[in-house]
């Protein structure tokens, strides 16, 4: 099924990263994405839902100080944080910071801070 096409939407990201292989196998381990070479060469991903793709890159600085932060939507935010840890990741903010917000935040191995979020039941 064909990604939804809709004006507005965020369709695509570049992460920076240091070591791309490195980088794509946290992600593919702890969220399950979908690693993909591009016809260009590169490496690419798709997140769980196929709503969302992007690439890793090199040569930027990592966003290692929470501007912009996008947050990835879980099931288990404290399962997640295992995965996280046990794939190479680091956790910067822990669960419960934001309460009643179920999230945390975490750094990739790119060094990249990233946000967590669970949809309260």
């Amino acid at each position: 099924m064909p990604p939804t096409l809709a004006n507005g939407k965020i369709c695509y990201l570049e992460m920076p990263a240091t070591d791309i292989a490195r980088s794509a196998e946290f992600y593919r381990r702890a969220f399950g994405w979908n690693i993909r070479q591009r016809g260009d060469g590169a490496t690419a991903f798709d997140d769980t839902t196929g709503e969302v793709s992007g690439a890793w890159v090199l040569g930027r600085p990592p966003a290692a100080q929470p501007g912009l932060l996008f947050y990835i939507m879980v099931d288990s935010v404290a399962a997640t944080l295992d995965a996280i840890v046990a794939a190479g990741g680091q956790i910067v903010q822990p669960l419960g910071a934001d309460a009643p917000e179920i999230t945390a935040r975490f750094r990739d191995p790119g060094g990249n801070v990233i946000g967590l979020y669970q949809e309260p039941e």
